[in-house]
């Protein structure tokens, strides 16, 4: 047999990993239709192309939209031909809405909950509107395991991003197919096909934690390379990972 190149190989791991956590998490069903947050990022961009590609095997069959939510106060330089292009090419349709906040009109509530919130409300909206019965969001291994370090340093809890959560006060579900996907994998992913970067000049970026949460974890990571996969048995085994 001969031997895959390192594409086929990068390419091998991330369908096998996006198989793996639609199979375990139960996240895509047949007769689903699905609405895909598309941010333009190239997380979300590799989210759509690999959800795409499964759907053509039709094990489950599922329908998709996909939308971007722009922020009429966030400073983005986003090519929305690029993306409409992006979506056609894949045969899915494409949704635009705008919507916006304004920070002074909650203090308790930090920018970045407050862009978060808007935003997902928006999806919310859409998908009903849409007839969808799940989101799609582009988080991977390395956000959802972030954010359990985040939770713990600065809430004092045990949790994450559950790769699937369902909405109490709505007939919704958020999924998160790239739950076990790590971010090396999809950054190589991106560069291999050429994904067209989005520009940011977001005035809050830098107030959040994360980037400082991220940069611990990579130092964690060399301390101990098993790192990664003894924090997601511990949220698989606390039930962290899927929302009755």
């Amino acid at each position: 047999m001969p031997r895959l190149s390192d594409i086929q190989q990068l390419e091998k791991r991330l369908k096998d990993r996006l198989v793996k956590a639609m199979a375990t998490y139960n996240l895509i069903e047949d007769d689903d239709r699905i609405l895909v947050g598309l941010s333009g990022g190239k997380d979300s961009l590799c989210l759509l192309e690999l959800l795409s590609q499964r759907q053509k095997i039709q094990h489950p069959r599922f329908e998709m939209e996909t939308i971007h939510v722009r922020m009429d106060n966030i400073e983005y330089e986003t090519d929305l031909s690029y993306l409409v292009s992006f979506t056609q090419a894949l045969g899915v349709p494409f949704h635009v809405r705008t919507t916006g906040f304004d920070p002074s009109t909650d203090t308790r509530r930090s920018p970045c909950f407050l862009c978060s919130w808007y935003r997902r409300k928006v999806l919310f909206n859409v998908a009903q509107e849409l007839g969808c019965n799940k989101i799609a969001l582009g988080h991977h291994q390395d956000d959802i395991l972030q954010t359990t370090l985040m939770g713990l340093f600065y809430q004092g809890q045990f949790g994450s991003m559950p790769a699937l959560l369902r909405m109490r006060k709505m007939p919704l579900s958020i999924i998160r197919p790239l739950c076990m996907e790590k971010e090396e994998d999809i950054v190589a992913y991106a560069q291999m096909r050429d994904y067209q970067k989005q520009i940011k000049h977001c005035p809050y970026e830098h107030s959040s934690h994360r980037s400082e949460i991220k940069k611990l974890f990579e130092q964690i990571e060399r301390m101990n390379p098993e790192a990664r996969s003894c924090i997601w048995r511990a949220l698989n085994k606390e039930g962290k990972m899927t929302d009755p």
